[in-house]
């Protein structure tokens, strides 16, 4: 069987969401996780760029709207983070739309609001 696309990378940034949720545990708001992910992405090694802009077009054309993705790690791998009680199909869409906006092939969307353990999806475009 064949590897993943982009299978170390995702592994190490879920490895470093694990860490953090089993530090935090659940309850908190979304920012306080985005925090800690920025610090433990140095405990990992993980590159990251954080709030990255995301441009928009419309038929070539760039629109004034963007998007920002919470995090693009290692210039390769989107990870958008929600603290929420269930993962829902919005939250799906968005990072299929950022994907789409970005470029990028590969995305995860993690859940830190979901007890007792982490939510986790992978999404190849």
């Amino acid at each position: 069987m064949g590897q993943l696309l982009m299978q170390d990378e995702t592994y190490r940034i879920l490895g470093a969401c694990f860490d953090v949720y089993k530090r935090m545990g659940c309850g908190f708001l979304e920012p306080v996780y985005q925090e800690c992910l920025g610090i433990e992405f140095g405990f990992h090694s993980i590159p990251y760029v954080e709030q990255k802009i995301l441009g928009l077009k419309y038929r070539d054309r760039a629109l004034r709207l963007t998007y920002k993705a919470d995090f693009v790690c290692f210039d390769k791998v989107l990870l958008e983070i929600k603290a929420v009680e269930e993962l829902a199909d919005a939250h799906r869409a968005q990072v299929l739309n950022y994907l789409h906006a970005s470029g990028l092939q590969v995305g995860l969307l993690v859940n830190f609001g979901h007890s007792p353990a982490v939510q986790h999806e992978r999404f190849v475009v």
